[in-house]
């Protein structure tokens, strides 16, 4: 009995020892930086751990070891995090949702010029009220380098844009990843500009908006810079299109707008057309994401909703659906995040929009103050693109399932961006 008692606060020291050396471990976050250009892990990498419930302020820092490994102390704060990877002077990220204690990041061989890359669609989208035309053209770019690598330089991807346009906005979306502003930089070139943005391994995306002056019509006489599977323009069906030449065939009509659409377009080729009239782009149009995902099957591993199935297109079309018209909802989603990323939030109680069974025009909550309305929003948008894509990843999701949350998430924005205009 006096040995056991003896050894009680010896055994209360010992679990009290565990108990710290257990919360030390969960509280950091430990894990492999790997390249898989070279298949090995990655030594030397900058690792920083970004808070992202306050602006991506940095919680912590470290560099991979000569294993590749690195341990990232943990804030203690219960929030989302986001682990960056920068190798090479590119970037690579990975979530770390609340509880997270190990993550795995890969990385790649960058260089300026990388054999592999190659342009899938350029997708123009043109309207017009009279006096401006306004255009949003989404770029598709295929990078399947052999070992892969990233192709990045102050030149990563270079677009050309007509007499008199104005840029309203530009994102950039790497593979897998939510789309970001990036600004594309003047080259020197007349009309000419440059994104730089890396193409990674797999698909990456470009959206620019831009205006012009507009008079009755206009003429475009695009420089392909980059080899284009497709080229692609969609207008109003009350607007006109003509093309000067044979490039073009009808891509069929789809919610009140008609597609034209070029194959197999190589750098330098010339492309010239001109739209006349005017029109804006049909309000169901703009909301037929989730239709045309949900007649899609699901099976199109695409952001940003889609386009219902055109009766009159051609199989080469389809491919697509689910890009032309998603551009803009990925658009609307990333001013959300950027608004929430300016300065701190507070803790709102809201549903989650995520999962299969997501109806397609989800209803919004009673509208409050205009502000707190607001805050409630993008908090909500906020925190669910975060779990919709840290589910993805950890292939906690089906492709299908990913598609139809993200359609409904896309047009959730929509629709309350336009009740507070």
């Amino acid at each position: 009995m006096t040995s056991s008692l003896l050894n009680l606060p010896f055994a209360r020291l010992f679990v009290a020892v565990l108990g710290l050396s257990a919360f030390s471990f969960t509280a950091d976050i430990t894990g492999t930086v790997t390249n898989k250009t070279s298949d090995k892990t990655s030594a030397g990498d900058d690792v920083v751990l970004l808070k992202l419930s306050e602006g991506m302020q940095e919680a912590s820092r470290t560099k991979t070891d000569s294993a590749g490994k690195f341990n990232l102390a943990d804030p203690g704060d219960g929030g989302q995090h986001l682990v960056r990877v920068t190798h090479q002077g590119v970037n690579y990220f990975k979530p770390a949702p609340a509880g997270t204690t190990s993550v795995a990041v890969d990385v790649y061989d960058a260089g300026k010029q990388v054999q592999g890359v190659t342009g899938r669609a350029d997708i123009m989208r043109v309207q017009s009220d009279g006096g401006q035309m306004q255009v949003t053209e989404l770029f598709v770019l295929q990078n399947d380098s052999k070992p892969p690598r990233t192709q990045m330089s102050d030149r990563s991807f270079e677009l050309t844009l007509p007499d008199g346009a104005a840029v309203e906005a530009s994102l950039a979306a790497g593979p897998g990843g939510m789309p970001v502003n990036s600004a594309p930089v003047p080259t020197g070139e007349k009309n000419r500009y440059a994104f730089v943005f890396p193409i990674r391994p797999g698909e990456t995306k470009f959206q620019i908006s831009y205006h012009a002056p507009y008079s009755s019509s206009f003429s475009f006489q695009p420089t392909i810079l980059t080899p284009m599977q497709d080229y692609v323009v969609m207008l109003p069906k009350s607007m006109e299109f003509k093309s000067n030449g044979s490039a073009f065939s009808s891509g069929g009509e789809e919610k009140g707008m008609s597609i034209y659409v070029a194959h197999n377009i190589s750098a330098g080729q010339q492309l010239a057309f001109s739209v006349s009239g005017t029109g804006q782009i049909p309000r169901d149009a703009q909301e037929s994401e989730t239709d045309g995902q949900q007649a899609a099957g699901g099976t199109d591993n695409r952001p940003g909703g889609g386009l219902g199935r055109p009766e009159e297109a051609p199989d080469a079309l389809q491919k697509y659906k689910l890009w032309i018209i998603g551009g803009l909802a990925a658009a609307l989603v990333v001013g959300a995040i950027v608004v929430i990323n300016q300065k701190p939030r507070t803790p709102a109680s809201t549903p989650p929009l995520a999962g299969s069974g997501i109806p397609a025009a989800p209803t919004m909550p009673r509208p409050l103050a205009a502000g707190q309305s607001r805050t409630l929003l993008l908090d909500a948008m906020k925190e669910e693109l975060f779990q919709l894509e840290t589910e993805r990843l950890q292939g906690k999701i089906s492709d299908g399932e990913y598609q139809q949350a993200k359609a409904a998430l896309d047009l959730t924005m929509k629709r309350a961006i336009a009740r507070q205009s």
